[in-house]
């Protein structure tokens, strides 16, 4: 059950509530912060991510409030006679709301997305620990196919 959650581009006026979803994770090591001092540093990302024609980035609101947040990226590739496809990346749900179906409303809102945007594949990513998660994207219909890596820089 969604209890009335609305899936809806983000606006900057957001970008506060989404740095501080990613401040409560303590699995991803992702470094996020909800220090004030750090938010101009969240803006210039949202900022890029406004501007570029193949990512969007969403929030589900529940009673005036973000309790979620997800990012998509369109990527054309030479693959499969130049097809397209669809990454879902920081899929995040306010550790509070949890078990009310926000997580699903945002990724059904990332298949419709995909499929108006005629792509061949949709792809996520899940940090290795998430058992939890890994247990619902594939409720949700999505399969363990890859083996993914990556390299740190900074």
């Amino acid at each position: 059950m969604t209890d009335s959650v609305t899936i809806r581009t983000a606006q900057r006026d957001d970008v506060a509530a989404i740095a501080a979803m990613f401040a409560q994770d303590t699995l991803g090591g992702h470094g996020d912060s909800d220090d004030p001092a750090d938010l101009p540093d969240y803006l210039a990302a949202f900022d890029r991510i406004a501007a570029s024609p193949n990512d969007s980035l969403f929030v589900a609101v529940r009673d005036g409030e973000v309790v979620g947040t997800f990012q998509t990226t369109l990527i054309t590739s030479l693959t499969g006679k130049g097809s397209l496809s669809l990454t879902i990346e920081a899929v995040h749900t306010r550790s509070d709301m949890r078990g009310h179906g926000i997580g699903q409303a945002m990724i059904n809102h990332a298949i419709e997305q995909g499929r108006a945007s005629g792509v061949r594949l949709i792809q996520l990513m899940s940090n290795a620990t998430r058992h939890d998660a890994h247990r619902f994207y594939q409720r949700l219909g999505f399969s363990q196919s890859h083996l993914g890596f990556k390299m740190k820089l900074r």
